[in-house]
């Protein structure tokens, strides 16, 4: 197909996904008010009403607007969020459908295994991350003096959400990725396996920069299922590289590297007589002159 083509497809694909995206947006609208409902709800909230006086340490916390398009500005962010979300299978599969005809069968097939396992990883981080943002939210909050009020604006509590729900989804997905290149041969379940010290550094440093709310509960929360799943992406790579070795002995050679070659010298057994046949039928047979053979300057003039 020719280049022209291909970014024509891409637009085509591309456009199909924005107005599923625009079409679920525009449904999550009617919804807006729950679904900031939702997001703001692992923030212990102070009741309404309830005055400056007894909203003072870290008993609860006083949501609010501080400029006039917070609202309008919030609204927007979590309706496309939601938007973004609801029509995830339409743009999948847009994507999917973009790529799909350079693939083989068996990738083809690969591929819808990622993709199932991929999907639960991501909600299951998901679900993680709404379990753990209540206690990191109290847990940082606890330690307001008595003298102070928590006042945090809309915006920042979303936004919060948003980043907790889309770092721990994201980081569930390691396992998923690991195990696609060692399908793909780009790396080995026992090289792998030599990096597990690094990981586990790797994986608490990032666990601790990356959750928004800074606490070791969120660092470890974040970074425990993490390490447990890697270990079993290893697992799977080496039972995987065990039934390639057993299908194919030289699997795991580079491509500039020679197999073993079995150099054992065995008897070629008896040798047979051929003989040799002239390299026309009509020579063979003597049809072109009666049986005669007639030559021409050496040669059969049949040729």
């Amino acid at each position: 197909m020719p280049l022209a083509e291909h970014l024509r497809e891409l637009r085509n694909r591309l456009g199909k996904a924005m107005l599923a995206i625009v079409a679920c947006s525009i449904v999550a609208a009617f919804f807006s008010q729950q679904l900031m409902d939702f997001l703001a709800s692992p923030v212990p909230k102070c009741a309404p009403g309830t005055p400056m006086s007894e909203s003072t340490g870290g008993k609860c916390v006083i949501i609010a607007y501080q400029n006039m398009l917070s609202p309008f500005t919030s609204t927007v962010k979590v309706i496309m969020l939601a938007g973004f979300v609801a029509a995830t299978p339409v743009w999948v599969y847009q994507l999917w459908a973009f790529i799909a005809p350079g693939l083989h069968k068996s990738e083809k097939k690969y591929t819808y295994y990622f993709a199932a396992t991929a999907v639960p990883l991501f909600a299951a981080g998901v679900y993680t991350a709404y379990l753990i943002m209540p206690i990191s939210v109290r847990v940082l909050i606890s330690i307001t003096p008595e003298v102070a009020s928590n006042l945090l604006s809309l915006d920042d509590v979303l936004d919060f959400t948003t980043r907790m729900v889309l770092i721990f989804g994201l980081a569930f997905e390691l396992p998923v990725l690991l195990i696609m290149l060692n399908f793909a041969g780009v790396v080995t379940g026992k090289r792998m396996a030599g990096w597990w010290r690094g990981m586990i550094m790797g994986t608490f440093v990032f666990g601790a920069v990356a959750t928004p709310s800074t606490d070791p509960l969120g660092m470890i929360a974040l970074s425990g299922p993490i390490v447990a799943l890697y270990f079993i992406a290893v697992g799977i790579a080496l039972v995987n590289d065990k039934r390639k070795r057993r299908e194919d002995p030289d699997a795991h050679l580079d491509d500039d590297e020679a197999s073993e070659l079995d150099l054992t010298p065995q008897s070629v057994g008896r040798i047979e007589s051929v003989g040799a046949a002239r390299a026309l039928p009509e020579q063979a047979t003597g049809e072109a002159d009666g049986g005669r053979s007639q030559r021409l300057n050496g040669y059969d003039d049949i040729t």
